[in-house]
């Protein structure tokens, strides 16, 4: 007997969605979103009210920060709950949970993509020590981003005197998904796109949750014409295949398709242009005498992408692989709406694999943006007043990376700085001090990592501190300024003062190239 096509178009595929549904989606900024069916299901709920009281489940932030991805779904009465990764990029989200309008949790994107793994086995949660003493442990805030939010999903578990946490499982009815090709029964492979996040494991867990698996695709291919080594979706798990159209099928939301994000072609990386002697050289410069020979890491978004472009100019760029969370590694990770893509990747993995080296402490050095730092050495990247961020990978990240530096301008909004023969000269001062009493959420723990012995620096472009088990020592400051005037007046706590206070090296304040090497 012929087997019915799966094909159909976006309005049938978005009717199959039932009120109180739990989705999942899969994404990373716009790499990989579903976009034409997050944005059918906008159209579908404002036209008719369909469907309604949703828990949306994901893994990455996905969005533009505007209007794209996730925030096609940001709808009192659309959404119920929701349980994310990132939030920064979907501030229809944000206002949705701030506002009280919805159910909101706040896991770390790693555990969230495990998660999937675990719902497809059928397992009761996942096991971690991802979490601990940060503001997902039950202790604290147990995840959870307003008032209305009252149910725990997180729990502390004790095995062999050591501590747990356990992220709860639950049934996914419809996962939704985008690939590059598939055939009338489903089969899909994912060739085109820049990351194959957790495609295979999410429309696992829907299926074995007795739910539905939507997909949207760029064509339809002959049955059985793909090749069995490329396909990552079965089509035993597919209940729906959408065709996209040109504008909604982008390989990320910064570009229609770019071969070298994809292995498909690969290009030249050598002409990046230099940093100009500012804050951020300054800030790249000191941390990239922190790098690691051959090691495995981890920049994140922002402040740490300036390490790239200081080692490149250095002449050490290829001293180090560069990784990033979503799967890649290996190339040059992308910034803006192409964050999550990789230049000339070696190697793309599924993400929650990428996530199981991380976690299990395969990074040898991270670098990650400093927000708000306090006196025990807590770091708050994730919520700063009616803002929600989110952690996104960060908890994974620093947590379990065999060291970790902190990266950021020593205060924000409005600092100007001179920066000349070997000296920094503060002209005007940020208005608002990161370095505080206490942080506003807790998404990295001094304590945890005191604790576990690893090492943590706090680089800015006038001092650098050292986390030890009796909070921050600064152990350097900028030539040129002054230590009472320019870094304790502007902390709301003492630091530990070093007996070897020393300047930081001359040479990351010049214009010509330091001479590093590692």
């Amino acid at each position: 007997m012929k087997s019915k096509s799966k094909v159909m178009s976006k309005e049938q595929a978005v009717a199959l969605i039932k009120n109180g549904d739990t989705i999942a989606v899969g994404g990373f900024v716009g790499c990989a979103h579903p976009e034409e069916i997050t944005a059918e299901i906008e159209k579908s709920f404002l036209s008719k009210q369909l469907p309604r009281d949703l828990t949306l489940i994901y893994a990455a932030g996905q969005g533009d920060g505007k209007d794209k991805g996730l925030n096609h779904l940001g709808y009192e009465g659309l959404l119920k709950r929701i349980i994310g990764g990132h939030w920064n990029l979907t501030p229809k989200l944000q206002k949705l949970a701030m506002e009280n309008k919805v159910e909101a949790y706040n896991l770390p994107q790693g555990t969230i993509s495990q998660m999937y793994r675990d719902i497809a086995a059928g397992k009761p949660g996942t096991l971690t020590h991802v979490g601990l003493k940060t503001f997902v442990d039950p202790r604290i805030e147990g995840a959870r981003l307003n008032k209305l939010t009252t149910e725990n999903i997180v729990s502390l578990i004790n095995i062999d005197d050591k501590e747990y946490l356990l992220y709860k499982t639950f049934p996914i009815n419809v996962t939704i998904l985008k690939a590059t090709y598939a055939d009338e029964d489903g089969y899909a492979t994912m060739e085109k796109e820049a990351l194959t996040l957790d495609a295979t494991a999410m429309a696992q867990a829907a299926k074995n949750s007795g739910g539905i698996v939507i997909l949207q695709v760029e064509k339809i291919v002959a049955k059985g014409s793909l090749d069995p080594r490329k396909v990552k979706i079965p089509g035993i798990y597919v209940d729906a295949v959408v065709v996209g159209s040109p504008e909604n099928n982008m390989q990320t939301f910064g570009e229609a398709f770019n071969p070298a994000y994809s292995g498909d072609a690969r290009v030249p990386v050598d002409s990046i242009e230099p940093l100009e002697i500012n804050e951020r050289k300054v800030i790249a410069r000191r941390c990239a005498m922190e790098l690691v020979p051959d090691a495995a890491t981890n920049l994140g978004i922002g402040m740490p992408e300036g390490i790239a472009i200081v080692a490149s100019e250095e002449g050490i760029g290829d001293k180090m692989t560069l990784t990033v969370e979503p799967g890649g590694i290996g190339g040059v990770p992308a910034g803006g709406l192409n964050f999550g893509a990789t230049t000339n990747p070696l190697c793309i993995m599924d993400q929650a694999t990428q996530f199981d080296f991380y976690d299990g402490g395969g990074l040898d050095v991270a670098f990650l943006g400093l927000a708000q730092c306090d006196k025990v050495g807590n770091i708050n990247v994730s919520k700063f007043g009616p803002k929600i961020a989110g952690c996104g990978g960060f908890i994974n990240i620093t947590q379990n990376s065999k060291k970790v530096i902190y990266c950021g301008t020593f205060t924000t909004g409005g600092l100007k700085l001179k920066i000349d023969e070997g000296k920094l000269t503060i002209l005007s001062e940020g208005k608002v001090d990161k370095f505080v009493n206490k942080v506003e959420q807790i998404t990295f723990s001094g304590e945890y990592a005191s604790n576990i012995g690893q090492p943590v620096l706090y680089v800015t472009e006038r001092a650098v501190f050292r986390l030890s088990k009796h909070g921050l020592v600064l152990i350097e400051i900028a030539p040129g300024v002054d230590l009472e005037k320019d870094v304790l007046a502007h902390m709301e706590f003492k630091p530990i003062i070093s007996p070897d206070l020393k300047l930081m090296d001359e040479s990351i304040f010049k214009a010509e190239p330091m001479g590093l090497k590692i």
